[in-house]
C-alpha cells in the first residue's frame, strides 16, 4: 500500500471534454518527509512513517526533535504511518510528493469527521419520533433502555443513546484521482472526503479490488485547470 498525508482545502468542480461535470475535493499535498522505516525483521511489520508541516522547536518535545533530526528535518505537526512495503524503497529523509499517485488511481481517504456536538437520539441514531399529538409525554425522548427483555439495572455497552456526534476517524472509500499536480502540490479527488476545511487527511491505495480506472480528460476550465 502506498499513501500520502495532506490537508483538505475544499470542494470545486471540473469538466471533462465531453461536457460532464465532476465534483472534486482539492487536497493540498506538500512534500511528505520520510521520518522512519519499519521492517518485518526489526519491528514485526512493514511501514513508512511520514510527516508534514514543521513545528517550531520551542513548541516541540525533545523526543520529537531528536526523532526528526535523524531524518535531517524539523519536527512535524502531522505524523502517520503508511503500512505495507510499497514505500520501503524510500530512505529516511526522502520526500514524497503528490505524483506518487496518478490520474485514474482509486484511493481511500481517511480523516476526522466534523464535530457535531451533543445531539439527541433522533439525529445521532436515526431513531423515530414519538407521537406528535397534544398530551404525548414522549416526542423526542430516548425510549426504553431495556436490553433483550432484562437489564438488571445496568445499561449494556453499545446501547444507542444521545451523546457526542462526529469528531471520529472515518474513511471514504473508492474515490477516483481526477488530477495530480505535483508542481502546485495538490490532488483533485472525485467526491467528498471526511473532515472540515484545512483538516488533515491520509490518502491511501484503496483496499477494494479495483485499483485503477481510465483517467478523465479535462478541459481548461475552472479551478486548477490552467486558467
Amino acid at each position: 500500500m502506498k499513501g500520502l498525508l495532506g490537508r483538505k482545502v475544499g470542494m470545486t468542480q471540473v469538466f471533462t471534454e465531453d461536457g460532464a461535470l465532476i465534483p472534486v475535493t482539492v487536497v493540498e499535498v506538500v512534500p511528505n518527509v520520510v521520518l522512519q522505516k519499519k521492517t518485518l525483521e526489526n519491528d514485526g511489520y512493514d511501514a513508512v512513517q511520514l510527516g508534514i508541516e514543521d513545528v517550531k522547536l520551542q513548541r516541540a518535545t525533545k523526543p520529537a526533535i531528536g526523532h526528526a533530526k535523524k531524518a535531517g528535518s524539523a519536527p512535524k505537526k502531522f505524523v502517520r504511518e503508511i503500512a505495507g512495503n510499497e514505500l520501503l524503497g524510500l530512505e529516511v529523509g526522502n520526500e514524497v510528493k503528490a505524483d506518487l499517485f496518478a490520474a485514474g488511481d482509486i484511493v481511500d481517504v481517511q480523516g476526522t469527521s466534523k464535530g457535531k456536538g451533543f445531539t439527541g437520539a433522533i439525529v445521532r441514531n436515526n431513531q423515530r419520533m414519538g407521537p406528535a399529538s397534544h398530551g404525548s409525554g414522549h416526542h423526542r425522548g430516548i425510549g426504553s433502555l431495556a436490553t433483550i427483555g432484562r437489564n438488571n439495572g445496568i445499561i449494556n455497552k453499545g446501547r444507542i443513546m444521545a451523546g457526542q456526534e462526529g469528531g471520529y476517524t472515518t474513511t471514504n472509500r473508492n474515490l477516483e484521482v481526477i488530477k495530480v499536480d505535483a508542481e502546485n502540490n495538490y490532488l483533485l479527488l472525485k467526491g467528498n472526503v471526511p473532515g472540515p476545511k484545512k483538516g488533515y487527511v491520509i490518502v491511501k491505495t484503496t483496499t477494494k479490488r479495483v485499483k485503477q480506472t481510465t483517467p478523465k480528460t479535462l478541459v481548461n476550465r475552472g479551478v486548477g485547470q490552467g486558467e
